[in-house]
């Protein structure tokens, strides 16, 4: 195959898929991983994509590197987060040990949870005033307050959410794409994140149909080992993707 005949197939898949790993592009063109490097370092010099770790990206493709503030982000696609924080609620059951990440689809999430007869943490201030509201007793992890998106960070929350073995977490996300997975802008939020995931039996990640195809600075969890529960409008089908 020459040259710009490759070119022309990698463009061709990197503008459908927007994000594309280099695995993905030696099975379907056929072609060494050694060739498919060089062509994206070749593509990216030439302006035509954006060459990242493992593989490349649309110039489309949305980068993400500060959290919005959280009372405007709580404004933003009301209806799919509650059609979505409504549903996320209905899976928690008696006896469940749940995990409440920090995130405004999340906070939604728990106005909407009413099962007394399950034990919650959460490492946002938001999310334990929203549970409260119902008469629901929640921990709070100890750590760093996050004025911005009013979450606990730090190492002192990731060593605290370590000694937990929750049968469910639920997870807000800033971006979902086949290169960065489920990422957001912050490192140390990200690590608090990608702790609590771990610690988790069932994961789901709740995410409106605006979070695909983002990538943001850090990655903290994996879409195959994530549950997404998202809306119809999501622009994306991956495994492991429940539609409400």
């Amino acid at each position: 195959m020459l040259t710009e005949q490759r070119y022309q197939k990698i463009m061709d898949i990197v503008d459908s898929k927007k994000t594309v790993t280099v695995l993905e592009l030696v099975q379907k063109l056929g072609i060494s991983e050694s060739t498919v490097r060089r062509d994206l370092v070749s593509l990216d010099k030439l302006g035509k994509l954006i060459r990242v770790h493992g593989g490349a990206t649309s110039l489309e493709l949305q980068y993400e590197t500060a959290d919005m503030d959280i009372s405007k982000k709580s404004t933003l696609n009301l209806e799919q987060k509650h059609t979505i924080g409504k549903y996320a609620s209905s899976l928690i059951m008696p006896g469940d040990f749940v995990y409440l990440d920090a995130g405004t689809t999340v906070e939604i999430m728990a106005s909407y949870i009413t099962e007394k007869n399950a034990n919650y943490v959460t490492n946002s201030v938001w999310q334990a005033k929203a549970l409260s509201k119902h008469d629901i007793s929640v921990t709070v992890i100890g750590g760093t307050f996050k004025a911005v998106t009013e979450a606990i960070i730090g190492s002192e929350a990731v060593e605290c959410l370590q000694k937990y073995h929750f049968t469910k977490g639920f997870f807000g996300t800033n971006g979902i794409s086949d290169i960065a997975h489920f990422s957001t802008p912050e490192a140390n939020e990200a690590s608090v994140k990608r702790t609590a995931i771990t610690r988790c039996k069932q994961s789901y990640v709740l995410a409106d149909s605006t979070k695909f195809d983002k990538v943001s600075a850090v990655t903290f969890g994996y879409i195959e080992n994530s549950t997404i529960i998202t809306t119809q409008l999501a622009p994306r089908n991956y495994n492991n993707t429940i539609y409400v």
